[in-house]
């Protein structure tokens, strides 16, 4: 089984980390894959162009150079930790509005997609490059932030678009997504090092981009809370 976390942020977008602090904090932990998935904000509403301004999001101008600096980082990733860096995006639709917001992670994906584009179009597209789509955070996180729930309120119309739903980001198990017969996966959301205890997925698979993917589609996997220094267990 890998040790994976398919959901990590870095100074991209708002993480605290740069892409080769995460590499080495994820890599010297002892994982086997990990997604880096960087917010890309749609710029259609006044909290995506805010981000846009804050240098909180990807740019347009700057996709093709965060994805060659991923791919490098997976070279070194490889070379010293055994390590898969999977290169992903995280497609954000934040609005005033709880209800109205949704956050998209796509992994494996290589080449722009623009966040204005529709819910649906956005997953066609990353399923078109041969990336998965997962249903990021789609119910309350428990915490005082902003919420996602548009996509858990229509999952009936959206549940074919995705190939998983986010059961975890971070510490707390969504009750509403593990109760359901939806495909899960579990994550951290890991903007900073202090968020790294949060439940992860084991996946059995070999240890390769395509395998890893193909094993999350199939379900092949279990979630995992991970506490370095701490207790530890597996949901099966």
């Amino acid at each position: 089984m890998l040790l994976c976390d398919f959901h990590i942020h870095t100074h991209f977008s708002d993480g605290k980390l740069s892409l080769s602090e995460v590499v080495d904090f994820y890599g010297s932990s002892g994982f086997d894959a990990i997604a880096i998935t960087d917010h890309l904000c749609d710029q259609s509403s006044f909290l995506g162009k805010t981000a846009h301004f804050l240098s909180k999001s990807l740019q347009v101008e700057q996709f093709n150079n965060y994805i060659s600096q991923l791919e490098l980082e997976a070279e070194r990733a490889r070379a010293v930790y055994d390590m898969v860096v999977i290169p992903g995006v995280e497609f954000t639709k934040n609005s005033f509005r709880h209800d109205q917001s949704a956050h998209v992670l796509g992994l494996g994906v290589r080449d722009f997609i623009s966040c204005e584009d529709s819910i649906e179009n956005i997953c066609s597209e990353v399923e078109s490059q041969g990336g998965i789509r997962i249903a990021a955070h789609p119910v309350s996180t428990q915490k005082v932030e902003p919420q996602t729930y548009h996509l858990w309120n229509h999952r009936d119309h959206y549940q074919d678009y995705f190939d998983a739903w986010e059961v975890a980001s971070g510490p707390v198990l969504f009750d509403q997504v593990l109760e359901s017969q939806l495909p899960k996966i579990a994550n951290s959301d890991l903007h900073s090092p202090r968020q790294m205890t949060s439940w992860k997925t084991l996946v059995n698979s070999e240890k390769s981009e395509p395998a890893i993917l193909d094993a999350i589609k199939k379900q092949k996997l279990e979630f995992y809370f991970y506490n370095k220094g701490g207790h530890q267990c597996n949901y099966n």
